[in-house]
């Protein structure tokens, strides 16, 4: 019988297919359907760090600083008898989740540097999510910062968060680095449990009608797996952690890419959108059905056979691709 398990992180994982962070997953109803169509981890809506920070500030604006929250206030902030706002909702949330599905429970958090919010995932924790991902957004747009400033924002949020949790950690990140090799590398060491390769940023466009900047698309598209696959293959067997694909995995085939490139699951959003969560379904109906064509009984029997872990430098191969496929490339194409 083909055997779909996996490893993410350090979460055993039924299928190597997990419903990423977005607003279906942001209702039990749509986590319960998630389950009952195969989903083998659901990632929950992300909450922001800065609804985080409002709230702290709100709540407790006679007991903080914009600086500094004393340990004291933490104790009250989980008691307080006030109106229940986004953290006090969203650990509900949790707590609800497993209480009604089985499958793992993966909380989010949207942020951009290691501030005061970083007393939140310990309260994750306690309402028993069974991991958390953190969602970096981190755009290198600051002329006066320096790529190594700018990565260390990276170190010191996993720094701020591993040292009070110790559920599996998560990061996702952009492919905007000076060295991305390097990086993930250096990321993979600081003892989380994977990387999601890669985040979908807000994409700017231009109404030349009213002059306004607008929204460029919110839902990826089959051809954005490219970017993903080509680092997926390129780092896998070269981190200490699990590689997830995230961002343009559309159907089974895009699935069975990922894994041969080297990930360990991927995660889908835009499809679900797209196609509705039944959907779900499908995919893993053509990746069993593709492992039984080819003889494979589990995802290890396969996953990273077309990565580039042997290659000393994965640049030269690509190169070397590049100018065997478009030196033929006929004109007119």
């Amino acid at each position: 019988m083909t055997d779909l398990s996996t490893q993410y992180g350090r979460l055993k994982l039924k299928n190597p297919v997990v419903a990423g962070s977005s607003g279906i997953t942001d209702n039990i109803e749509n986590l319960l359907e998630l389950e009952r169509n195969g989903a083998a981890a659901v990632v929950l809506k992300s909450i922001f760090e800065e609804e985080i920070l409002r709230e702290m500030e709100v709540s407790l604006s006679k007991m903080s600083s914009s600086s500094f929250i004393y340990p004291e206030t933490l104790e009250f902030y989980d008691y307080f008898d006030g109106p229940k706002e986004s953290t006090s909702k969203y650990l509900e949330f949790i707590r609800e989740a497993k209480k009604k599905i089985a499958i793992p429970v993966i909380a989010s958090i949207n942020c951009m540097d290691a501030s005061n919010w970083t007393y939140f995932p310990k309260q994750i924790q306690t309402a028993g999510a069974d991991a958390l991902e953190l969602n970096i957004f981190n755009l290198p747009s600051d002329i006066m910062r320096s790529s190594a400033e700018n990565e260390e924002v990276y170190f010191d949020i996993i720094r701020e968060v591993t040292r009070q949790v110790e559920l599996p950690v998560f990061i996702k990140l952009s492919y905007y680095s000076s060295s991305l090799a390097s990086f993930l590398k250096k990321i993979s060491e600081t003892g989380i449990d994977g990387i999601i390769l890669f985040n979908k940023f807000y994409n700017p466009d231009i109404d030349i009608e009213n002059m306004e900047i607008t929204n460029g698309g919110v839902l990826s598209s089959p051809p954005d797996i490219y970017q993903s696959l080509r680092w997926i293959a390129i780092m896998s067997d070269r981190v200490d952690c699990s590689l997830i694909a995230s961002t343009g995995v559309h159907d089974g085939t895009a699935v069975i890419k990922q894994l041969l490139a080297g990930a360990s699951a991927v995660q889908i959003a835009s499809t679900l959108y797209k196609n509705g969560i039944p959907y779900l379904k499908q995919l893993l109906k053509d990746l069993t059905l593709w492992m039984e064509e080819k003889g494979f009984e589990s995802i290890d029997d396969f996953r990273g056979k077309l990565s580039q872990k042997k290659t000393t430098n994965p640049a030269v191969y690509s190169r070397v691709q590049f100018m065997k496929y478009f030196r033929g490339f006929p004109a007119g194409n």
